[in-house]
């Protein structure tokens, strides 16, 4: 068995071959991030290698490495993640002390991935794909719209007492236009930050447009986690494409664990208490705080939860709790939709009756 860690970057990805044992076999490869990525990526494999179980190990970058991974499953290629956590711990136990390069990060993945067989592995699902492409895009637009937004307050020094999320709204615009036509600025600086309006106003549209896309996307796909008080369409596409498959989640507790929302135990002086998780997928994290806020306005069992916990933790305590108690309902509500989908993949492929 080959086991070909993988350090991913921008341009470049840097992968190196070990055998079962962990010795690294053949040279390094460092590929840029291009078209030929695949390519390059089984031309090196077969260089070194004629076995045809080849697992690659991939230190889990999605942002960077989605491409490759998606490329080398469809080239038949058993492709899984490891967490950023694991490389740092194999790097730190099998590399000299204080050394760290593109290489020994990529032997390190291939130790994980050697050392945890159980270890997440990539998979595509056309929907969840789909998905994914129009969420990185909206996030990506509204940090761009907020940028805007910050710019074109601190050029025209209007509209300081409101927030960035004001102008997400058509009828703020509107009002900003109007205390533009009585300002006492220059016709230059007046048709500049005309310009940045209308951007503002089509980053809105756009934002709008995807809303609707991806609502209409995720609704069939996720009932039951859009029955949770606090999860939006666009946070159950959060949570759909960032997670993907629930089931390489034995527990609830690991995805707490993977989200940030499991307390870490900490002992000191023979006194037990727990401290806060900053790890984790904060994106994810992100979703469930949002969850947790509303929860706590709309809903009466977490208004009960915080009470009851207030006095003992305070008020960021008690959320916290609430939000570990979330990621078990969401774990439930994820369990039962992606079995829904499962059968109904399975009776669309099922051979007719003749």
């Amino acid at each position: 068995m080959v086991t070909v860690g993988i350090d991913p970057h921008k341009h470049v990805h840097v992968a190196v071959a070990v055998d079962e044992r962990g010795n690294r076999i053949g040279k390094s490869l460092t590929v840029k991030n291009d078209g030929l990525l695949i390519v390059a990526l089984i031309t090196w494999i077969r260089s070194i290698t004629d076995l045809t179980s080849v697992t690659w190990a991939v230190e889990d970058g999605r942002g960077f490495a989605r491409r490759m991974a998606d490329g080398l499953l469809l080239a038949g290629q058993d492709v899984v993640w490891v967490p950023s956590r694991l490389t740092a711990a194999h790097r730190r136990l099998h590399a000299t002390t204080g050394a760290k390069s593109d290489v020994i990060d990529a032997v390190a993945a291939a130790h994980a991935a050697i050392a945890t067989p159980d270890l997440p592995r990539h998979h595509i699902d056309q929907r969840v794909r789909e998905l994914r492409v129009l969420t990185d895009y909206r996030s990506d637009i509204v940090k761009r719209r907020t940028m805007m937004i910050n710019q074109l307050k601190a050029l025209s020094h209007l509209w300081l007492d409101h927030t960035p999320g004001d102008m997400a709204r058509a009828k703020a615009l509107i009002a900003f236009t109007t205390r533009l036509d009585t300002a006492n600025i220059s016709t230059h600086v007046r048709d500049t930050i005309a310009t940045m309006i209308g951007e503002i106003d089509d980053a809105n549209n756009r934002i709008h447009d995807l809303d609707i896309r991806i609502k209409e996307l995720v609704t069939p796909l996720t009932p039951n986690l859009l029955a949770v008080t606090g999860i939006s369409h666009n946070s159950a596409a959060v949570l759909l494409t960032e997670i993907v498959d629930i089931k390489r989640f034995s527990s609830p507790a690991k995805l707490a664990r993977y989200t940030g929302c499991a307390p870490i135990p900490v002992f000191s002086s023979d006194n037990e208490r727990h401290r806060l998780h900053r790890g984790g997928n904060r994106r994810l994290n992100s979703v469930l705080h949002t969850a947790a806020i509303v929860q706590t306005r709309y809903n009466p069992a977490a208004q009960q939860l915080i009470a009851r916990r207030h006095d003992e933790k305070g008020a960021r305590g008690a959320r916290r709790i609430l939000k570990r108690h979330l990621v078990d309902v969401i774990y439930r509500a994820m369990h039962t939709d992606q079995a829904t989908w499962q059968h109904q993949i399975n009776t669309c492929e099922r051979p007719a009756l003749t």
